[in-house]
This record gives structure tokens, sequence and C-alpha cells, in this order.
């Protein structure tokens, strides 16, 4: 009776406990603000990932930076006497013991036999540069066509592979494709391009050249091309001399001193007796295997077309070593020549660059410069002859202010002036 009493006085605390009704507004704002925190953090995480990585990545496993490249200058002209020195401690052309007088044919079997083994070592160091352009025919339909030039190893950065060609191959090419001696083909890009020449610095990453490839060739020693006594020497061109891929000619070296002027710069063309085509591309050799000149039958002679022609490698030295180190180009904006020992002595004329023309719309036009003028001195450097002035825009950089001091003709003598000059970028 007590215990049904007792759950009788009870009974009012009972009571039911019912779940709270879904509110879907709250929901939705959670989900939401969990959504967007989520979003936030995926998108910290990758800026983190993307800033940090290549900053552990080079401290793992850090990357070794190109090198700058340098060409080396040229040497000074030798003496007779230290030329037969060199040649008798380094020998290009083999010495053969035999009974010439018993077999004549057989001297000039002996001498052709070792300068194609000369050419042949030099062939080793050369490619063939394709530049491929897709286009579209009258139709609207799609063809690939393509072009290509010789080209040979001019220097290495430790990143890359460096290859002189010329620039018309590919400038407006989609693809540009390295084709070694050997056969087996790389992917190109453009390093530089000298408007002045044509020609064009081609850079092949090392990384993508087989090793075994990459240790059979060697970069082509440059060689002096402003040597007095080199006229009428026997040289060797190799490359696409004609329509039928690779070539090799012998002959000699039969005319130079002729100059091709260009904005701030003349280079000497040389000329040789070896029949080309008139599209011939390569570089002729002396008998030491060095590279005397660049083929380009643009700069031959209307009166004998198919005569190898090559631009005189020692005035593109300079232009070599700025696209291969990927630097731009200073420009002045002037044509000239170098004032003539008769005019100095005679006429009294300074020594200097000799002004020809303006280039329209140049920094040299804008600061008053004028054809006529010889210009004596840029910024600190004294100016004795045209390359001179070459030379100074190689050392110099774009938009570089510098004072040009010119001799300017008023009436019979020449007074000094000095003009304020802010160089301009070849683009």
């Amino acid at each position: 009776m007590d215990n049904i009493n007792h759950l009788e006085e009870n009974e009012y605390i009972k009571e039911r406990v019912k779940a709270t009704p879904l509110n879907r507004r709250k929901l939705m704002r959670r989900t939401i603000i969990t959504a967007s925190m989520a979003v936030i953090f995926g998108v910290l995480a990758c800026l983190t990932f993307l800033v940090l990585q290549p900053v552990f990545t080079n401290m793992l496993y850090p990357q070794e930076e190109p090198a700058v490249v340098e060409i080396p200058e040229d040497t000074e002209e030798m003496l007779p006497e230290d030329m037969v020195l060199e040649e008798e401690s380094e020998p290009q052309i083999q010495v053969i013991e035999r009974n010439y007088k018993a077999d004549p044919i057989q001297m000039y079997d002996d001498q052709y036999e070792e300068l194609y083994r000369i050419a042949q070592t030099a062939l080793a160091s050369t490619v063939t540069v394709i530049g491929y352009n897709s286009e579209m025919d009258w139709f609207d339909n799609s063809y690939e066509s393509k072009t290509s030039s010789s080209g040979f190893y001019v220097a290495n950065n430790r990143k890359e592979m460096l290859f002189l060609s010329h620039k018309d191959v590919i400038m407006d090419a989609s693809d540009i494709l390295v084709t070694f001696h050997s056969g087996e083909s790389v992917k190109g890009e453009i390093k530089g391009v000298d408007e002045n020449t044509g020609l064009a610095v081609i850079a092949v990453k090392i990384e993508d050249v087989p090793e075994q490839l990459r240790e059979s060739i060697q970069v082509l020693k440059l060689a002096n091309s402003k040597v007095s006594n080199i006229l009428a020497t026997p040289v060797i061109a190799i490359g696409r001399l004609y329509d039928q891929g690779e070539a090799v000619g012998y002959g000699m070296l039969a005319g130079k001193g002729k100059t091709a002027s260009f904005t701030d710069q003349n280079v000497e063309i040389l000329t040789t007796d070896i029949y080309g085509g008139t599209n011939a591309s390569g570089v002729i050799l002396n008998l030491y295997g060095e590279v005397l000149g660049v083929i380009d039958p643009g700069m031959g002679s209307e009166a004998a077309p198919n005569l190898v022609t090559a631009i005189g490698i020692s005035d593109i030295k300079q232009e070599i070593e700025r696209m291969s180190n990927g630097r731009s180009k200073s420009v002045l904006g002037i044509n000239g020549i170098d004032v003539s020992k008769e005019a100095i002595e005679n006429l009294g004329v300074p020594m200097g660059a000799y002004v020809t023309s303006i280039v329209m719309s140049s920094p040299a036009m804008n600061a008053g410069i004028q054809s006529g003028d010889i210009i004596t001195k840029i910024g600190e450097r004294t100016i004795l002859k045209y390359s001179d002035v070459t030379d100074a825009m190689y050392a110099m950089s774009p938009e570089t202010t510098v004072y040009v001091t010119v001799m300017r003709q008023g009436g019979e003598e020449y007074k000094e002036l000095v003009l304020e000059v802010t160089l301009g970028e070849v683009k």
C-alpha cells in the first residue's frame, strides 16, 4: 500500500521528452561555413606549397646556375717564326713519307685525305636547325612547312648547348628542331638574335641530349679572321653548301677586305673560290679546323653569286657572346668608317669614327649627332676607329645615358661638341 501511494505521489514528475525540431536555416549556415573554411584552408595550403616548394627543393637539390659564356678575343698576330713553331708543336696536316716522284698522283690523294680528316672532325660539331611552321592553303586546309639551315656548336653554359645558325629559319617557327651529325634530334629554343647579320643562337637543354652524344662533340674553336696573311691560304667549307644536305668543299680564300655596313657595326666579308648554292649555309675553316667565317650567300657579289662567301668570325665574336648570354643589345644609331691615315696626315682630320649616316629616329639623331661628325669619345672610352664604337655598344646597357664627344667641321677647322645620348635597345 505504501508503495502504491509512493508511485502516485511521484506520478506528476513523469514527462515525455521530445526531440528539438530541425532548424534547416541553421544547418545550411553551418554547412556553408564549414565548406568555406575547407576551401580557404585548401587555398592557403596550396599557396604555401607553391611558395615554399621551390625553396625546399633548392635547399635539398640545389640547381647549378648557367655559366656566363665568354668568347676569347683574337690573339695578337703571330710572326712567321712563331707560326712555324706552333705548326711544329700542333700539326694539323700529317706528314706522310712517300716517294711522290715515283707516284705523283698519290700526293694528291694524301692531301685530300688529310683535308677530309679535318673536315670530318669539324662536321661532328655541326647541326641542322629546322624550323616548322603550320600554314593554311587556299582551301583552309592546314599543312606543315619547314625550313632548314646549318649551324655549329659555339658554346656551352653548363645548362645548355648553344649553336649558331641563321635566324630566318626559326624566327616565325612554331617548333625548332636541332638535328645532330649523328642523326639524333632535340628540341631547340631561341637564345638570342642579331638583326644586323641575321644570325641567331639556338639553345638545346643538355639534359635532353644523350650523354654519349654530349661527350662526342666539341665546341668549334673560332679563328682570327683579321690575320693579314690569310689571303690565298687553303680553306675548307662545310655545311649545307648545296640543296642536298651535308657537303664539303675545298679551295682557298680568294678575297677579303670587303665590308658590309650595319647600324653601329661593320663586318668583313670573306670570299672563297669554292662553288656553293645560293642558299648555302655552314662555315669555312682554316687548316687547323678553326672557324674563319659563317657562310652567308647574301653577302656575296652579284657577279659571282655561287662563290661561297662568309662573315668574318672576328667581327661577330662579341655578338655571339652577347646572344649566348641572352643579353639585350644597346644601340647608338649610326653608320660609319675609320678616318683614314691619309686624311689625318694630309687634311688634318681628327682621328676617330667618321659618321657616314644617321639612322632615323635613333638615339644619335635625337641627341643631335650629324653625318660628317667624327666621334672621338663615348663616356670615358676613347674612340680611335669605328670598331671602338661597336665595342662601346657591347660594353653598355640599353637606356644608359652617356656623353658622346664629337668633332664637327665648321669652316676650315673642327670644333669639339659634347652631346648627351640615351642609348636605345635593339628589339
